[in-house]
């Protein structure tokens, strides 16, 4: 599910952002240690998301620089989600 928009949708869709060394990376690889928190690719679930990293990954102070430059990345990607499917749960 994305912690942005709250959809249920393939995990190929989502991307997954953890902690580490006191801040929210990108975990393309899928493979850091931790509780993770799941995203579209879309820069408005990950404005939305970063309000609540902190409480999903369950860490108090994280700085979610890395996180907002990728998303601003995004946003001049063009990215859409209109092609995604969710899914019928």
């Amino acid at each position: 599910m994305c912690l942005g928009c709250r959809v249920r949708c393939e995990q190929d869709a989502l991307v997954r952002l953890a902690a580490a060394d006191g801040a929210v990376v990108v975990d393309e690889s899928r493979r850091l240690p931790g509780r993770g928190a799941w995203v579209h690719r879309d820069a408005a679930c990950v404005e939305r998301a970063t309000r609540s990293l902190s409480h999903a990954l369950r860490s108090r102070h994280l700085d979610a620089t890395p996180v907002e430059d990728w998303a601003a990345r995004l946003a001049g990607d063009g990215h859409d989600r209109k092609t995604e499917t969710t899914m019928d749960n």
